[in-house]
């Protein structure tokens, strides 16, 4: 349910100034203090760091939570509202959360890099805890107990006997009253959970399956219209000229021409298509490589823009260790840019309402595309109102606001709501793309097998999951950044997908070359004990000392830590009598501390071993002169049920830790488990991803070590 909008966004008003009880009526609101009193929203104001949250109990009985998080597929709707629950002592269907509402939801950076459940947990813990001592107070009064004294169940404040009993909102009714809670506050202790940490129903569950859910493609305005960007035909091109004389006297049509931005609004989807092929355009392209001179390209073209994403390890000396070790390889890896591919593609609808805009957006980052839209707009942010309905998946690739901006824009000169969305043809061409990694590693190891050397280092890819979880005394790890032809940016992990299947694999062949079983050598260097244990999980669950080989068939496994997550996955293979391998199972085990909604975990893990299969196996964006060239389904593959082996997840429940994030570690482990299956199946060692370029296993050694 979509609350009434505030006179001002509330993380734009300071605490004592914002409207919370206009909005939301009679009752207690409790709200977690930011870190500190830094600007967020890119916008100047008040306004908190990513993280905060605020509960509302109020005199209907309702609690009402917000959070600056998304929900973008991964579950956490029901995750969040699952701890708020916990604190209220109250069932999950009780708790009515609202998610990435700018005027509503404190400021928060975006949804991505896992950070859901380590950013909004502990706030949102801490505010409904807050608000139930609160609570306390006022039923000790009601009941003449002392606060401590009071126990809570299903909504109700009982004496210690249970006698005397008083609802939470006759407790609250006719207050109007703001607390702050402590952080972390008294929050119920994870070994204590008696609603969070349980299988849980998402209430809305049978709204997903028959339709109803409401998702951003869906979202419907009256009188609504419907709005087509030019785009360019290629990246690198830019508008030379443009001849709109052809939709003259069009009285269905709203054309907007202003410098390079040309778009139409018209009744329907194919009205507006028709009119934007009568739109003559001319581009000024300049060259860019195409595939076989990707590589080299990458190389000679380091980035001088933001570094953000670059970081650099030394210890010892690797040179030396290198030349010094019983054993080493030399070899590069490579994984390709693939695309994000959504259930749903991006899409936004936007309504004005006096000198104030509403935009319903499927975004990761809704308050910086709130400030993106206001500076596009030139309006102060105030006058933006961004809100996420649930969103068909983003995996890091709708973090940008430009669709957002051009439904503003048309619903402005069409005087009516406009909807903007992207063909699954345009999600292909004109997202962005996971980068291109290179990775040069040379690595080197005792007889017995100790780690002793390591040089690692990333072009392109980016800095996440550099750092190893294995023990090695010299080492050297980096990454540059290139100014890549084709636009890329975050994807679901990040560059530790290559990282990881680059480390991973590069351990295996050192563990072959000194004659020992990878889980072994993996225990005997690995450094971190929470992996560890994971790692003994996976090779029990896994069978992987029962194993036998046979012709055609073969076994791998692999591990890593990003994110405060820790996973490890074993696969199995069968090699056809054409070379072409099957994935017959994967297992993964996966810890990332006290787990909230083990059923939703579950299936975040089983989603994200299916993304990673694509990724490993097929998955690869082709492209010439700026184009790509498979930008439909049909040509760009993603898994299908024919590929899918017997997933098995084991969740690792750690009490004893916060909860972390789950949707991206569970994919850094898949590749190199995979790589090194078919390696045992065929003798081939594969370093590239994907490894399946034409469906089948070279009978020869792809970019062998040295």
């Amino acid at each position: 349910m979509t609350l009434e909008r505030p006179s001002r966004p509330w993380d734009r008003t300071p605490p004592k100034e914002r409207g919370y009880f206009e909005v939301l009526g009679d009752g207690i609101l409790c709200h977690v203090l930011p870190r500190d009193r830094t600007t967020g929203g890119g916008g100047g104001g008040w306004s908190p760091p990513s993280g905060g949250a605020w509960v509302h109990v109020g005199a209907d009985g309702r609690i009402r939570a917000f959070t600056g998080k998304a929900e973008v597929g991964q579950g956490t709707h029901t995750a969040l509202s699952l701890v708020v629950a916990e604190e209220l002592r109250v069932p999950v269907a009780r708790v009515e959360l609202t998610m990435a509402d700018t005027d509503l939801s404190p400021w928060d950076m975006g949804t991505f890099g896992s950070r859901s459940m380590p950013d909004a947990v502990p706030p949102l813990q801490a505010a409904a805890a807050g608000a139930r001592e609160e609570l306390a107070s006022l039923a000790a009064a009601r009941l003449l107990v002392s606060a401590g004294q009071v126990r809570f169940e299903d909504g109700v404040a009982l004496s210690p006997e249970g006698g005397h009993r008083v609802t939470y909102g006759e407790l609250v009714r006719g207050l109007r009253k703001t607390v702050v809670a402590s952080t972390p506050g008294r929050t119920t202790p994870a070994a204590d959970w008696k609603t969070a940490g349980q299988p849980a129903v998402d209430p809305a569950a049978a709204d997903v399956v028959t339709g109803r859910r409401v998702y951003a493609s869906d979202v419907r305005r009256p009188g609504m219209w419907y709005g087509v960007v030019l785009l360019p035909p290629n990246h690198g091109a830019e508008l030379a000229s443009v001849d709109t004389s052809a939709l003259e006297g069009e009285e269905e049509v709203r054309l907007l021409h202003d410098g390079p931005f040309v778009a139409v609004a018209a009744p329907t989807p194919w009205d507006a298509r028709r009119a934007l092929r009568k739109v003559r355009a001319t581009w000024r392209s300049t060259p860019q490589p195409g595939e076989p001179e990707i590589e080299a390209y990458l190389r000679a073209h380091p980035s001088h823009g933001d570094h953000w994403d670059v970081e650099k390890l030394a210890e010892g000396d690797p040179a030396r260790a290198l030349a010094e070790a019983a054993v080493s390889v030399r070899a590069t890896y490579r994984t390709a840019y693939i695309a994000h591919t959504p259930l749903e593609p991006r899409a936004a609808v936007a309504e004005w309402e006096g000198d104030r805009v509403t935009i319903w957006l499927g975004s990761q980052t809704p308050f910086r595309g709130r400030d993106h839209v206001a500076g596009g707009l030139g309006i102060p942010p105030e006058r933006v109102r961004v809100i996420v309905p649930f969103t068909g998946a983003g995996f890091g690739g709708k973090h940008g606001g430009d669709v957002a901006l051009a439904a503003a824009r048309l619903s402005k000169a069409a005087g009516r709501p406009v909807r903007v969305a992207f063909t699954r043809e345009e999600e292909f061409q004109h997202g962005y793309l996971r980068p291109m990694s290179i990775v040069d590693v040379a690595a080197g190891a005792t007889k017995d097998g100790l780690l002793t050397a390591w040089t690692f280092h990333n072009v392109n890819g980016g800095a996440a999951g550099i750092r190893s979880p294995y023990s090695i005394p010299n080492l050297q790890a980096d990454n540059e950044l290139s100014d890549s032809p084709l636009p890329q940016g975050p994807y679901r992990a990040l560059a530790a997908n290559a990282n990881n299947f680059a480390r991973e694999s590069t351990v295996d062949e050192l563990a072959s070359l000194v004659g020992q079983d990878p889980v072994a050598f993996r225990e005997k260097n690995l450094a971190d004990e929470r992996l560890r244990t994971v790692l003994r999980t996976a090779a029990e669950r896994g069978n992987w000392t029962s194993w036998r080989p046979s012709p055609g068939r073969g076994h791998g496994i692999a591990v890593g830590f990003e994110k405060g997550g820790r996973v490890a996955t074993v696969a199995e293979v069968t090699l056809g009598p054409d070379r072409r391998p099957h994935v017959d199972r994967l297992l993964t085990v996966f810890e990332a501390g006290a787990i909230v909604h083990p059923d939703n975990l579950q299936s975040q893990v089983e989603g994200a071993t299916v993304m990673a299969l694509g990724g490993a196996l097929f998955e690869e964006i082709h492209f010439d002169g700026g184009v790509i060239t498979n930008r439909r389904l049909s040509e760009y593959r993603v898994p299908r049920f024919s590929d899918l082996p017997r997933v098995e997840v084991v969740l690792l429940d750690r009490k004893d830790l916060p909860p972390g994030g789950a949707g991206e570690t569970p994919m850094i482990a898949v590749a190199p488990a995979v790589a090194s299956a078919i390696h045992e199946a065929s003798g081939v060692r594969l370093r590239s991803l994907p490894l399946l370029r034409d469906g089948k296993v070279p009978a020869a050694p792809r970019s062998p070590a040295t």
